[in-house]
């Protein structure tokens, strides 16, 4: 049981991490756009990140289904023990804070699916089989889907948004979409927490799950009843109440060297394009929330700003910029589960001696 405690403490530190590390997915357009100072943003994106919890329970059926049961079928029940879960969540912590340091907007979605992977893996004697492959394939495609889908929503929605002003002062629009940028910023921090606090959720879950099975290795018998779990679908209330308030508090310590990247060094942005570049965000996460797809949300938002600025010329897009940004993406996941190979024997050997 003190090992189940560790996970849940790890995965909660981890979403923690995320929220400030991923803050400025949020904030980022709304702050390059002047129209919220980065505090009021922070304040902001954290309310609706918690607010979130309420839209999921009240009008989306709750977890049963969902992002958080995708993630917590990454790896074969059977094969998970807890020090797998430990040493995937210490690799994806280490894996996002040394991104944040640096400032680089990498993927704490895939981080953490790639640090729970490769510690399976590890722990199973690279074995594989012990992960879903489809469901690996499906998460991986979207690195590249997921930035796809916004450049194409966001040029379609800036074209749309062009058209239907092209009357309306330069002046005018900019006040109207300042105030419009709180809404579609408001929107994009519900489909951030809705995304990124349902995959802590599948990692807690997976463990709790595991641990609940008298079938499998990881079986703790007596477990108390706030443990006990047979499946997502009997998820506990304190799971997502505790991942979606923590996340919140991430948000509030805010990711302001990532937020540089952001909001003004992939392109340019007034106050019409961010307005632009958080609708087709948040339409994004929207469409990965029906899928049950856990992506990253900032593939999604550096994918939205990218076609948003490519409406005015593909020159105002900075190119070098995102292809660095983009060989982040695809290492993201094989070096996280690296990190935790290693982690996973680091443990191993210090429980042996």
């Amino acid at each position: 049981m003190a090992l189940l405690i560790i996970i849940i403490v790890l995965a909660l530190i981890f979403d923690l991490i995320n929220g400030f590390h991923d803050a400025a997915n949020s904030i980022a357009t709304v702050v390059s756009s002047k129209v919220l100072t980065p505090v009021q943003a922070v304040i902001w994106a954290a309310f609706f990140n918690f607010f979130a919890y309420f839209i999921a329970v009240h009008f989306l059926g709750g977890f049963g289904e969902s992002i958080a049961n995708t993630v917590a079928k990454t790896v074969r029940p059977e094969f998970i023990t807890s020090e797998i879960v430990i040493a995937g969540l210490i690799a994806a912590i280490t894996w996002n804070l040394a991104t944040w340091r640096l400032g680089i907007p990498s993927s704490s979605s895939h981080t953490l699916i790639g640090g729970f992977a490769g510690a399976a893996i590890a722990g199973n004697g690279f074995n594989f089989c012990v992960v879903h492959g489809k469901v690996i394939t499906l998460i991986a495609a979207f690195i590249v889907a997921a930035p796809l889908i916004g450049m194409v929503i966001g040029s379609f929605v800036t074209l749309l948004t062009l058209h239907l002003f092209k009357n309306v002062k330069a002046k005018n629009a900019d006040a109207w979409f300042k105030r419009l940028q709180l809404v579609s910023s408001a929107w994009l921090g519900i489909g951030h927490g809705l995304n990124d606090s349902q995959k802590v959720m599948g990692i807690i879950g997976a463990a709790l799950i595991a641990a609940n099975n008298p079938e499998l290795k990881q079986f703790v018998p007596n477990l108390p009843e706030w443990l006990k779990m047979g499946s997502m679908a009997e998820i506990k209330s304190w799971i997502p109440l505790s991942c979606f308030t923590v996340i919140a508090l991430g948000t509030m310590g805010g990711g302001w060297k990532i937020m540089k990247t952001m909001g003004n060094s992939i392109t340019k942005i007034n106050p019409v394009e961010g307005f632009c570049a958080e609708m087709a965000s948040a339409m994004t996460l929207q469409i990965s929330e029906v899928l049950h797809v856990p992506v990253s949300t900032t593939h999604v938002i550096t994918g939205s700003i990218i076609g948003v600025g490519s409406v005015k010329r593909l020159s105002a897009v900075r190119w070098g910029v995102t292809f660095n940004l983009f060989w982040a993406w695809v290492l993201t996941i094989p070096v996280s589960a690296a990190l935790a190979s290693v982690i996973y024997w680091v443990i191993r050997f210090v429980k042996i001696g």
